[in-house]
């Protein structure tokens, strides 16, 4: 093989490489956010994820790429590791499509095909046919790029050299081995049955070869997703796993089908008699039909083999344990007097889960060394965030209870203090970065200045404390206490940034620290703020 021959076929890979690229980029632009839409309906019910995880990786072209919006799902906690699965194994079925296209011959037409999607892509200005453009211009890079690595092999045939080193990939073991390392380096599995498919036909590879090397490029695809994971929780970790786990699974149990059942081969063969690249995707798709039909049953048993390799910390069963309705789970099916006083309930419940994690950020503010009250708060606020959707889901569902007038009202308002608890959630996750930038960049604090910060911080936490027993018990005889302490936090604030910029005119706290000092009292009082916002929710139709 010549220089020019060996890069020609590099460039025949890369240009192809391009092509998915660019094909799938097109065909995610052109979905919009419908995909992820779609992600999001996904129930428990695993053939209806399996069927979504299908859809979307064949609408993108890249298991990949629907593995990795998975894991961001499970580990932002729209999707849980049962829903995971289902739609990992559809991914795996979804990305055969792949080979079946580039088992059609249509080298030919590829540069009518690039002159189409490149006019269409470069000249036409509606945004959704330009995103069609690109699907059809990476679509003629695909066989461009196919073309190119085949006439650049053609006369590899003849070279006893390259003719040895693939006869090495006969043993099973061995092709299945290179069939992962291949994948893993193009972080394509698509990718890799393709260039396989291309080497099969110009006689370099036989049938059986390319069945094994299939087989362990699926193992392959899994590296993006388990380097993807690298930087997830651990939730998003085990959705990797799970991958693997799958295709592990996946190809011991097609090598022992092949190793019983031999004529499996044979039968598949005689389905596009002649038609090497035809057999090689059919048996990539049939293979992968065959696995998930059999290990889908299973599906919960492997999601507890990721849950083993990988336990539950204390933190987590703790959020698990949090991150659920405990009193609205069906408060659509009671009456209206006992759903008022379940969502009654449920809202207490996150308030309070509000306050402590305020509570707590502030500890972690005075007391970086305190780490484990970093990802407590972290934790609490997911499962705050949790709790507003959830919360204001289920509130949206009681208005066809037949409610009175002053339900109604009382509805709209609690909707509203659902509101005004995830934003104390938000201003704590605030001042736990601030305390996380004190730590990180050294920043100084005069002890005056930390002293005025505690006393602001105490300050607010009373003004919540009375003004969720105002909201919860109706206690508007505690009203005007609450609307002292808001007063008195808006006094404090305004007298304290005066006293820090005196400190600073002296030189006793860094600029740094006076940033942070400043941001800190913003959102201690708008923390009041939203505590007099819920005292005050249910005063007007009492």
């Amino acid at each position: 093989m010549t220089i020019w021959e060996c890069l020609s076929m590099t460039g025949g890979i890369g240009l192809f490489l391009y092509g998915m690229t660019v094909m799938s980029s097109g065909l995610k632009s052109a979905a919009g956010d419908h995909l992820r839409s779609i992600l999001e309906r996904v129930t428990t019910n695993r053939v209806m994820a399996v069927v979504i995880g299908i859809v979307v990786t064949m609408l993108i072209q890249s298991s990949s790429a629907t593995d990795m919006m998975v894991i961001g799902f499970v580990n932002s906690g729209l999707m849980n590791l049962v829903q995971a699965i289902g739609v990992i194994m559809g991914a795996n079925i979804g990305t055969t499509i792949t080979a079946q296209i580039t088992a059609f011959n249509l080298t030919a037409l590829a540069p009518a095909i690039l002159f189409l999607g490149a006019v269409i892509a470069l000249f036409l200005k509606k945004p959704v046919v330009r995103h069609i453009g690109s699907i059809i211009l990476g679509f003629g890079m695909l066989f461009v790029g196919i073309g190119m690595i085949k006439t650049a092999i053609a006369s590899l045939s003849d070279s006893p050299g390259f003719i040895s080193v693939l006869s090495a990939l006969d043993h099973p073991v061995a092709a299945v081995l290179f069939g992962i390392a291949f994948t893993a380096l193009l972080q394509s599995s698509s990718s890799s049955i393709v260039i396989f498919q291309a080497f099969a036909v110009e006689g370099l590879l036989s049938y059986h070869t390319c069945v094994y090397l299939a087989i362990g490029a699926a193992i392959g695809s899994v590296t993006p997703n388990l380097l993807a994971s690298l930087t997830t929780d651990r939730n998003g970790k085990r959705t990797a796993l799970l991958n693997l786990y799958f295709n592990l699974l996946r190809a011991a149990l097609l090598c022992a089908v092949i190793g019983v059942f031999p004529g499996v081969l044979t039968a598949i063969q005689r389905l596009s008699p002649g038609n090497i690249a035809r057999q090689i995707a059919n048996t990539h798709t049939l293979f992968a039909l065959f696995s998930v039909a059999v290990l889908l049953p299973f599906s919960d048993r492997i999601v507890a083999l990721s849950m083993r390799t990988l336990p539950l910390l204390p933190s987590e069963q703790r959020q698990m344990e949090e991150q659920k309705l405990v009193y609205l789970v069906n408060a659509e099916k009671n009456v209206p007097v006992v759903a008022m006083k379940q969502a009654m309930l449920e809202i207490n419940r996150m308030g309070k889960l509000a306050r402590d994690n305020l509570s707590d950020a502030l500890s972690y503010f005075f007391n970086p060394e305190y780490t484990e009250l970093f990802q407590k708060v972290e934790d609490t606020e997911q499962t705050i965030d949790y709790l507003n959707h959830a919360i204001e889901d289920k509130l949206v569902d009681l208005r066809a209870l037949q409610l009175s007038d002053r339900d109604v009202f009382r509805l709209s308002r609690m909707v509203l203090v659902v509101s005004n608890y995830e934003r104390i959630g938000d201003h704590a996750e605030n001042i736990l970065e601030f305390g996380e930038r004190m730590k990180k960049e050294k920043a100084v604090l005069s002890e005056e200045a930390r002293e005025e910060l505690r006393i602001m911080g105490n300050a607010v936490l009373e003004t919540i404390d009375v003004a969720m027993q105002v909201f919860e018990g109706e206690r508007f005889d505690l009203l005007p206490e609450a609307e002292a302490l808001e007063q008195r936090v808006d006094d404090m604030k305004d007298e304290f940034i005066q006293n820090h910029v005196d400190r600073l005119m002296a030189e006793n706290c860094d600029p740094l620290g006076g940033v942070i000092f400043t941001d800190m009292c913003t959102d201690l009082e708008r923390c009041s703020d939203q505590g007099i916002n819920i005292a005050t929710a249910l005063l007007q139709r009492r």
